[in-house]
């Protein structure tokens, strides 16, 4: 079976992405080369990479679909919405919300622009089982 291992999410600034996701997830990640830095969340990889520093230029540019959310699960959902403020996220749709699959969660945008979500791990939706 496929294990989902590392999603590369773009950045402008490295140190900011650092900065940022290090505030939000609590945790300081890990500096793998000049423009990628690692984050473990729970055995699937965030990897913010800013492709100038990382001398790869940037050719046509990033592009997500506004409704592209990479989402993380959390323990503490109000905390993390707290923490996501704090660390200057750009909260969307109202904020915290009860979806009608019974997850419990909001959406964001990091400061690259980046449609990020938080979820209540005990809410998670994950499919129909087989």
């Amino acid at each position: 079976m496929p294990r989902l291992f590392r999603i590369i999410l773009p950045v402008t600034d490295i140190e900011e992405a650092k900065k940022f996701y290090g505030l939000v997830l609590g945790m300081p990640g890990e500096r793998v080369s000049p423009g990628r830095h690692y984050f473990d969340c729970d055995g699937t990889v965030l990897a913010c990479y800013d492709p100038v520093s990382d001398g790869d230029g940037l050719h046509e540019g990033w592009k997500h679909h506004p409704r592209q959310y990479v989402y993380f699960a959390v323990s503490d959902l109000d905390a993390t919405h707290q923490q996501a403020m704090a660390a200057g996220c750009t909260i969307v749709e109202g904020g915290i919300q009860k979806m009608p699959w019974g997850e419990r969660l909001f959406w964001a945008k990091d400061p690259f622009g980046n449609p990020i979500s938080f979820v209540d791990e005990k809410t998670l939706f994950t499919g129909t089982p087989h």
